[in-house]
């Protein structure tokens, strides 16, 4: 399968798939300000949990190189903060995104505390460059964890939906929803992905259908109304998403439009799976009632890719994810195995 880095590092600049140009154009945007990196994340040039939170630990090292290199530990632990809060405040939902910031900063003061002389910038800098590069490792490692685990869950001949990216494009690699159909392909079956479009911003249609044709997987592209019929004539037998975060129970947030999905697979007797590393799992919220919601622009359902589609005035409501709870998902694969929802990775 060919390979897609969706962000990568050069040096000590943040490589990134613009994903707002897909799929007419293919561009790599190159991120040296922490600023850089907090208007990728903002405005989804970058996106999907996983990415975000490999994106978030490279530009908290971008965002330390403004400093002078005599800067004191206490300059840079200042900066630190400075950055890892700037960062945060660029997506509430996405809990990889604030995983990744407080493993960085834990990084910085265990190394303080570990080494027998004063950090200088340098120092510290390679020892940020390198948890960064475990993060993205790690990541690419677990995405082709959950794609063995969740490929064993399918059946030659089946059709699998998808609602969103859980790709290549929304993580350091292989994707999570979608590692499970390349997982599968790749073992000899034989699938066909139905793909919802996923209003408002389209990234089925934009960025699932571009990447499984990048990678050869048949895919069918649907629109968000069109599942429940398509599930009606047979057509599909299980439903794969990925998710943002996962409350202590199992209730699981995803792109807006998920949890109809949810309740139409359960009416259909359809399983319905969640993808996603342990990173996902937010064990300080209990319930899914907890998990914040991102309410975005209104101009993105009004006036969408540019074009007015609403009267002038008119009041929107526009939250990015819903939350599917987890009495309607039949199991949660991660990279230590399916779990029933609920059930917690070992830390």
């Amino acid at each position: 399968m060919q390979e897609m880095k969706t962000l990568y590092r050069d040096d000590q600049t943040l490589c990134l798939i613009d994903q707002t140009l897909l799929p007419t154009r293919l561009e790599t945007l190159r991120c040296d300000t922490v600023e850089s990196v907090w208007e990728a994340i903002k405005t989804l040039r970058v996106r999907g949990a996983p990415a975000i939170g490999c994106a978030a630990a490279y530009g908290t090292c971008v965002g330390l190189r403004t400093l002078p290199q005599t800067a004191t530990m206490g300059q840079i632990a200042a900066r630190l903060r400075e950055v890892t809060d700037y960062l945060a405040s660029s997506r509430p939902t996405a809990v990889n995104l604030f995983w990744a910031l407080d493993r960085m900063k834990r990084t910085y003061q265990t190394a303080t505390q570990n080494w027998q002389k004063s950090l200088d910038l340098s120092e510290t800098l390679a020892i940020l460059w390198q948890e960064a590069d475990a993060i993205f490792e790690e990541d690419r490692q677990m995405c082709r964890a959950i794609g063995r685990h969740g490929a064993a869950l399918l059946q030659d001949g089946w059709g699998v939906l998808t609602h969103c990216n859980a790709g290549a494009l929304a993580t350091s690699d292989y994707g999570t929803a979608l590692a499970v159909f390349y997982a599968g392909v790749e073992s000899g079956k034989r699938l066909h992905v139905f793909a919802d479009e996923t209003r408002p911003l389209l990234q089925g249609a934009r960025l699932t259908t571009w990447e499984l044709q990048q990678h050869g997987v048949p895919v069918t592209l649907l629109c968000d109304n069109m599942a429940a019929q398509v599930m009606r004539e047979g057509r599909i037998q299980a439903v794969v998403v990925g998710a943002d975060r996962i409350a202590a129970n199992g209730d699981a947030a995803n792109k807006i439009g998920t949890y109809g999905v949810a309740i139409l697979a359960k009416y259909h007797q359809i399983p319905f799976y969640v993808a996603a590393p342990s990173s996902t799992f937010d064990r300080s919220i209990s319930t899914g009632a907890d998990i914040p919601i991102e309410q975005r622009d209104s101009r993105e359902v009004t006036h969408g890719f540019g074009r007015q589609t609403a009267p002038d005035g008119v009041d929107v409501y526009n939250p990015a994810f819903d939350v599917t709870p987890a009495e309607l998902i039949a199991g949660i694969i991660t990279e230590v195995g399916v779990l029933c929802p609920g059930q917690l990775p070992p830390q």
